[in-house]
């Protein structure tokens, strides 16, 4: 058995910890007979080559694990924003439970992944919302091309997340359920200009904010809309008419960065 599963942007501005998109970059395993863990790609000497591992503890969620052999292709990168974990659950999961309904597997993988807007975008595919342990997949695509630009440094979701305040103001909740709102409509209409209308926020990318987000709004490249960060960092998402010379662009500037000019998958997890 052959099973991917796609890296994720959860958050996309004002989404907040509900919203999600599937991005065509995938992992995979291989599910054999047999016995062992063995990690190749990203992660490769890092990850746990035994029933340890993430994925094989979502596999054990709802299937036997020993007696079988999981081989793993990584192509997310670790702590980057594209939802690396979120994958690898997703691909136990579905393993184990090729006809389950991505609101089942949902509902199991929180046990492992608290973050349900990566899980969800990572079993649905396209673009969706989630909230109490429900999927809407609302679109399979964009109105705008996503260029992630890939820092070397990590960030751990945990601590991205101590950073960010209990309390909110009343006007600051207020600007961001308007952006919220607006990314919906964006999104469900496919509008270009209302989706990067809504590509601002103050819920949580002011306490995440870094120079390279600074930067590519304060100096967008060519044909860029916007920019958001991707989950909680360090990848940001600039999010272009056209993604090849966005892309393009981007590698001049920051030679040091990798850029990944991706598009949506319609699609999520599956064998």
């Amino acid at each position: 058995m052959i099973v991917r599963a796609p890296a994720t942007s959860a958050n996309i501005g004002p989404g907040f910890d509900c919203a999600g998109v599937a991005l065509d970059l995938w992992n995979e395993l291989e599910l054999t007979d047999g016995g062992g863990v063995v990690v190749e790609g990203e992660g490769a000497g890092e990850l746990p080559a035994d029933f340890s591992n993430l994925a094989v503890q979502a596999y054990s969620l709802l299937a036997e694990a020993s007696g079988k052999r999981f081989r793993f292709l990584n192509r997310i990168p670790l702590e980057s924003g594209l939802g690396s974990s979120a994958a690898a659950i997703a691909l136990g999961l579905r393993a184990a439970a090729p006809s389950a309904g991505d609101e089942e597997l949902l509902a199991l993988g929180l046990s492992l992944e608290p973050h349900a807007d990566n899980l969800a975008a990572a079993l649905a595919g396209g673009v969706t919302l989630t909230w109490e342990g429900r999927i809407a997949k609302i679109a399979d695509t964009l109105p705008l091309q996503p260029v992630v630009v890939l820092p070397t440094a990590r960030v751990s979701t945990e601590t991205s997340r101590d950073a960010l305040p209990s309390e909110v103001t009343h006007g600051d909740a207020v600007f961001s359920l308007a952006r919220a709102a607006l990314l919906g409509a964006g999104v469900a209409s496919g509008s270009a200009e209302l989706f990067a209308a809504a590509l601002d926020d103050r819920v949580h990318e002011p306490y995440r904010e870094t120079a390279l987000v600074r930067e590519l709004r304060a100096e967008p490249p060519s044909g860029a809309r916007g920019a958001t960060l991707s989950g909680s960092g360090p990848s940001v998402i600039v999010w272009a008419d056209d993604a090849a010379p966005c892309a393009a662009e981007l590698e001049r500037r920051y030679p040091e960065h990798r850029i990944l000019a991706l598009s949506v998958s319609p699609g999520g997890a599956h064998v």
